[in-house]
């Protein structure tokens, strides 16, 4: 298993890093909030999980081991495979999906986009005993306080994940205002704004304004 990846960030698209190790480019998928953190050219260090099939070998990249952890444990659910897991993460944080899981919160699962009601009310009686408590006081107020109001508000995580893709401060403003209405269209039908969707149309308003 290849545990992290630690070298220069040679590229970055909306889901995927590209990191060079030894002279190679290794491809790892991530959620947009650790491709916000991630600048070209810079350093980084991704812990990260391989996931084989039989027609790919695809590694998964997190900001730290216990994202990593809890990506896993979420893949022990049934119906849960780890692009599922990984949007769950891309949603919540660790400590929140653990404050989800142990106060029966469905409202927080079913925010995730691919998670229904019932399929919320399944992962919750299957995570019960796997993924434990918030790690400490601190992270459990930063928990409680993700769940009660939902993940961090979409324009801050879509301008962010712009930034680090290396486009100016002005220019993810724009972008943002942009798919503003898309955003909005999806949260007045009871869903969340879709963020990885947004980045993807965000990215295709600013090509087109080059």
């Amino acid at each position: 298993m290849i545990a992290f990846v630690s070298g220069p960030v040679a590229a970055l698209a909306p889901t995927t890093a590209v990191v060079e190790v030894g002279g190679v480019g290794m491809a790892v998928q991530c959620t947009p909030n650790t491709i916000a953190g991630l600048r070209i050219g810079q350093e980084a260090r991704l812990a990260t999980s391989l996931v084989v099939r039989e027609d790919s070998l695809t590694l998964y990249g997190f900001a730290d081991d216990d994202e990593r952890q809890v990506f896993e444990l979420l893949q022990t659910a049934s119906g849960v495979g780890p692009r599922l897991a990984q949007a769950m993460l891309g949603v919540h944080s660790p400590d929140a999906l653990r404050l989800a899981v142990s106060t029966g919160d469905e409202k927080a699962l079913t925010a995730v986009p691919g998670i229904g009601k019932k399929g919320a009310q399944k992962l919750l009686l299957e995570l019960k005993d796997k993924l434990g408590s918030p790690l400490g006081t601190s992270g459990l107020v930063g928990a409680q306080r993700a769940v009660a109001s939902g993940p961090a508000p979409w324009t801050e995580q879509l301008s962010a994940a712009l930034i680090g893709l290396g486009y100016a401060s002005r220019e993810a403003e724009e972008a943002v205002s942009a798919v503003t209405p898309q955003a909005e269209a999806a949260i007045a039908a009871g869903g969340t704004a879709p963020v990885p969707q947004l980045l993807r149309a965000a990215l295709q308003t600013l090509n087109r304004a080059r």
